[in-house]
């Protein structure tokens, strides 16, 4: 099922009451050395606060509502320190802090994932490393529409040990553990990112009023009566159907046979091809339920053991029993299935597995180029290939819930705003997905959140750094209608900000998932343009060549790029692709592309006035190989300004 979104409204009303902290100023925290550190909170009106830290003593007297804060003085990397915070009848005393570099990590999804959700690809780091000196505060999930809350509900600094370390933003951590080994400062992460959220949700209310549309919407969402009745008849709704789904199953199952049990003759189902998708065979595109089967027969030593069953990505979502046994379930569609089987399941000769699969919308199926697998401690036998299916529910599709982290303002005021007090070295963003159906609207949109964002931290140069879309999506013929090109070339245009850096993953990402798993490479990449402009002296960077200019040379296009030196390359071999050509008819057809010392040449025979020269323009350039000399990708790029 969905989890629908719900807000969550916090209040500080510290007036006359004991001595209170923000949720961020707490025990393991990081504070942020060579600047003025403020701490703050609340105590009763008037009252004296006394502040002993790092051998020195701080003062402040709360105002008459009760608000005080202090700031400390600057300081260079270190600690651990105890900090003793007292008022006239409290004393708080807060253990481990460390002094360093605070990073705010900000985003959609593939900033929240965590490095459980990456674990198939590092187990090594996830079972083996312990890096105190890394610590990351998961802010809560609150969605806000009228206040620009002051502190958090709930949340705590954790720092990366063995046991916590799975619930790491995988992309933070690699990019704090390659600052870390660099530069041997204390990092801090907080992480306050949310799946799906458009850029939109993350610009204050003041600065939304720019872009009148996306101002309304946030207008509408202020009533939250509105917002508790569509939050009301979502869940009824959705309930509602899962309900119907759920006892249709039940019954055909009690008319038809428990078809969890390996003792259940499925020699009348249907076949179905793992992986495949429904619509691309008998099975259909009706939603509901769907049943699924297939035995593995293994030996009596194979049996003996505990296994692991891996699924793939699986649309909607699945209920896994192995010889009867349930296995576990998951509710939505991008995780991998990993499913340890425990020992005394598996049993010698034929083990049976089933799933029943229930998709709500969309395409229902099983994802491509995933694995599916059963892996032995001995052996790993593949899953792929022919299963048994029957369908035992047909319902009619089932619209989601509305998402109200997709609202304009909404996670500034209740995830953003609470940690403007707090000072940081800079930002890290990975985030544009769910903007990149309406692209041409996110340069202007972006830039405005990175000023905003500065301004509230009253940083003008806080550093801010961010991930260009990677490839994603089945590749498509040129001259393709493609959206992603233009949004990774909004994200493009804003290194026009100073003091910002944009990591190119145009070879890192998955046709088949959004979510790609190397988060390592993204890390390291936010790392490479933190180095140089946050701890460095330049005004912006980027990882590999970026387009410069071009000058016509007959038929041909003469293209040059900023590589930092280190030249250009073809990353596998001495021919360049992806990329395309046009005269002035506007025509792009594919082009060829060489390349000669510091420069790229292009042209193609079809094009005898040549005006313009695109690079990698679609969403997945599966091809597109070219390199800096340093190892990493050039961005995508066009010469033209014509839209499509």
């Amino acid at each position: 099922l969905f989890l629908l979104s719900s807000i969550a409204l916090i209040t500080c009303t510290t007036k006359n009451e004991k001595l209170k902290l923000p949720r961020l100023v707490s025990d393991h925290m990081v504070l942020q050395r060579n600047t003025d550190v403020r701490i703050w909170g609340w105590a009763a009106s008037n009252e004296l606060i006394h502040i002993h830290f790092n051998n020195k003593e701080y003062q402040a007297t709360a105002d008459r509502n009760g608000n005080w804060h202090v700031f400390l003085d600057k300081m260079d990397a270190g600690g651990p320190y105890t900090m003793t915070i007292s008022a006239s009848d409290t004393s708080i005393i807060l253990n481990d802090i460390l002094v360093g570099d605070v990073w705010v990590c900000s985003g959609q999804s593939n900033m929240e994932l965590q490095m459980s959700w990456v674990a198939p690809l590092y187990k090594e780091v996830i079972e083996g490393q312990h890096h105190p000196h890394i610590r990351q505060f998961l802010v809560p999930k609150v969605v806000d529409f009228n206040t620009e809350q002051k502190d958090l509900p709930e949340g705590e600094w954790v720092p990366a040990s063995v046991e916590a370390i799975r619930d790491f933003s995988a992309a933070a951590y690699f990019f704090a553990r390659d600052l870390f080994a660099q530069n041997g400062v204390p990092i801090g992460l907080i992480n306050s990112s949310y799946g799906g959220s458009p850029v939109e949700s993350w610009i204050s209310e003041q600065k939304i009023k720019d872009f009148p549309e996306y101002h309304e919407a946030a207008l509408k969402y202020k009533d939250t009566a509105l917002i508790e009745r569509i939050e009301r008849e979502d869940q009824a709704r959705i309930s509602e159907w899962h309900g119907r789904l759920n006892e249709k199953d039940r019954v055909y199952l009690q008319e038809q046979g428990d078809f969890r049990v390996h003792a259940y003759d499925d020699s009348g189902w249907s076949e179905f091809s793992v992986p495949g998708f429904w619509d691309e065979s008998e099975v259909g595109e009706e939603k509901g339920a769907v049943w699924f089967r297939k035995n593995v027969e293994l030996s009596e030593k194979d049996s003996k053991k505990p296994a692991v069953l891996e699924l793939g990505a699986i649309i909607d979502a699945d209920s896994v029993f192995v010889n009867g046994a349930f296995i576990g379930t998951t509710t939505y569609r991008y995780p991998l299935r990993i499913y340890e089987i425990p020992e005394g399941v598996l049993r010698e000769g034929k083990n049976t597995i089933a799933l029943r699969v229930v998709n709500e919308r969309d395409r229902g199926g099983f994802v491509e180029d995933k694995p599916y697998e059963l892996r032995l401690q001995s052996k790993t036998i593949g899953l792929q290939g022919p299963w048994k299916y029957r369908r035992s529910v047909v319902m009619e599709p089932l619209d989601g819930p509305v998402y109200f982290r997709n609202m304009p303002v909404g996670l500034y005021n209740g995830m953003i705003h609470p940690l403007t007090y707090y000072p940081v070295k800079g930002v890290i963003w990975y985030q544009g997905e769910s903007n990149a159906w309406r692209p041409h609207d996110y340069h202007a949109l972006f830039t405005t959140l990175i000023r905003d964002w500065r301004t509230r931290w009253g940083n003008d140069s806080m550093p801010f750094f961010f991930v260009q879309l990677p490839d994603f999506g089945v590749p498509s013929s040129y001259p393709a209608d493609d959206t992603w090109p233009f949004l990774r070339e909004a994200q493009l245009k804003t290194l026009e900000l100073p003091y910002t850096g944009m990591a190119v993953t145009i070879d890192i990402g998955e046709w088949n998932d959004i979510h790609p798993l190397n988060k390592k490479d993204v890390g390291i990449r936010l790392a490479h343009v933190a180095n140089r402009v946050a701890y460095g002296e330049e005004i912006n960077a980027v990882t590999g060549p970026v387009f410069q200019s071009y000058q016509r040379a007959g038929t041909r296009m003469v293209l040059s790029f900023d590589h930092g030196g280190n030249g250009l390359i073809a990353a596998d071999g001495n021919t360049l692709y992806e990329f395309i050509i046009a005269g002035p008819d506007k025509q792009f057809v594919p082009a060829q592309a060489v390349i000669d010392g510091e420069n790229v040449v292009v042209w193609s025979d079809q094009v005898s006035d040549p005006q313009a020269v695109r690079y990698a323009w679609r969403d997945n350039p599966e091809q597109a190989n070219l390199f800096g000399g340093d190892g990493f990708p050039a961005s995508p790029f066009r010469t033209d300004s014509w839209d499509k």
